[in-house]
């Protein structure tokens, strides 16, 4: 089966990881979510046609995210447009976290007997991401803010080792019969011991019997370590994308 391209997957991405706070401009969208994930807090253009006055709309998105008290942040994919990303260097915004994103078809798939699914805003499933990712207060009011914001189908997936303690963990949601993971995360004292692939899979299994077709995530290219378990349960790099901000962020 094939795949679909960026547009696709970015589009699909807007809503399985969404801004509180969204405004277009042409194909440009600019996404506010109280400084909760970089993703959530940028602006990406979704169209490398739409690249006309690429500085001056670079320099409204960057007043429109400092009246939020937010970094101006560009999210630069296969759709930035090269007069765009031209001007990006020009004005001397800075990359970092190169990053890929993987994708595969769903095929047959078993989860786990020590997975669960829980509502995504189930106090158990947050009070496990705060324990895993060591969120503090303010990180934590920031996923609980874009979680309240879904309104594409969402669980937390939780795996359970064999004394009932909560070690790996994320949040799969399905937009456009894909079901995207974040957040994933597994307990730092008990990596390589299947437990991250063992919770993707519970949480791919739900995502394919609420009608997924395919799976998407994103992993950082310097994460090795989560890209050797994404290519384990058959996902395949589709294409690369980083951030930019600008040199005094």
């Amino acid at each position: 089966m094939s795949l679909p391209g960026a547009d696709f997957f970015e589009r699909s991405g807007l809503a399985a990881w969404p801004g509180i706070e969204v405004e277009w401009d042409g194909a440009w969208v600019r996404r506010a979510a109280n400084g909760y994930t970089k993703r959530a807090n940028s602006v990406q253009c979704l169209d490398p046609a739409d690249d006309d006055n690429a500085e001056q709309r670079i320099v409204a998105a960057a007043d429109w995210f400092s009246a939020r008290g937010l970094t101006p942040v560009f999210r630069v994919t296969p759709l930035t447009g090269p007069r765009t990303l031209a001007a990006l260097e020009a004005m001397g915004w800075l990359r970092y976290d190169d990053s890929y994103h993987y994708a595969m078809a769903l095929g047959s798939i078993e989860p786990d007997r020590r997975g669960k699914d829980h509502d995504a805003l189930d106090p158990q499933f947050l009070a496990v991401q705060r324990q895993l990712a060591r969120y503090d207060d303010r990180r934590m009011d920031g996923l609980t803010a874009l979680l309240g914001a879904l309104e594409a189908p969402a669980r937390g997936i939780v795996l359970y080792d064999e004394s009932g303690a909560a070690v790996a963990s994320a949040i799969m949601t399905i937009a456009d019969q894909i079901v995207v993971a974040g957040n994933v995360v597994t307990d730092a004292s008990q990596r390589r011991k299947g437990y991250g692939s063992a919770m993707m899979r519970t949480g791919l299994a739900w995502g394919q019997s609420a009608g997924a077709r395919l799976a998407a995530l994103n992993v950082q290219a310097d994460n090795s370590g989560a890209q050797a378990l994404y290519r384990g349960l058959g996902y395949q790099h589709q294409y690369d994308y980083h951030y930019r901000s600008p040199e005094t962020a």
